[in-house]
């Protein structure tokens, strides 16, 4: 079983910028596609952003095109969230996950391909 760790998230105000990290336990290899979700109060949790690890363009959610940044670092099996011009609507739980299995990328977006999640971190943005 793959543990994510994430760390990084915190308390910031609107227009900071902050970066998530996002772990496997002990180094171990994650899967071929790594992930960020977030979950708000009340909400459905809503794709983020994923990155293959074995390369290509990254995939953002429209919320968060152009401020925020996935990368990775194949060697240490971690992944990076850079997120700049935080507004106040980007205040949620977010949550790591990786594949077991590689897809076409429109389904990339979707929790149901993700077969293992981190415990999360708070991020929030005060306005």
């Amino acid at each position: 079983q793959v543990q994510l760790v994430e760390s990084g998230g915190g308390l910031v105000r609107a227009g900071d910028s902050l970066t998530l990290t996002c772990a496997t336990s002990g180094g171990a290899y994650s899967g071929p596609v790594m992930g960020w979700f977030r979950q708000a109060p009340g909400k459905e949790r809503e794709f983020v952003a994923a990155i293959r690890l074995s390369g290509g363009s990254p995939y953002y959610g429209d919320s968060v095109k152009g401020r925020f940044t996935i990368s990775r670092d194949n060697a240490a099996n971690t992944v990076y969230l850079q997120m700049n011009s935080l507004k106040s609507e980007d205040t949620a739980v977010y949550y790591c996950a990786a594949t077991r299995y590689d897809y076409v990328s429109s389904n990339l977006y979707y929790t149901r391909v993700y077969d293992h999640w981190g415990q999360g971190t708070q991020v929030t943005v005060s306005s």
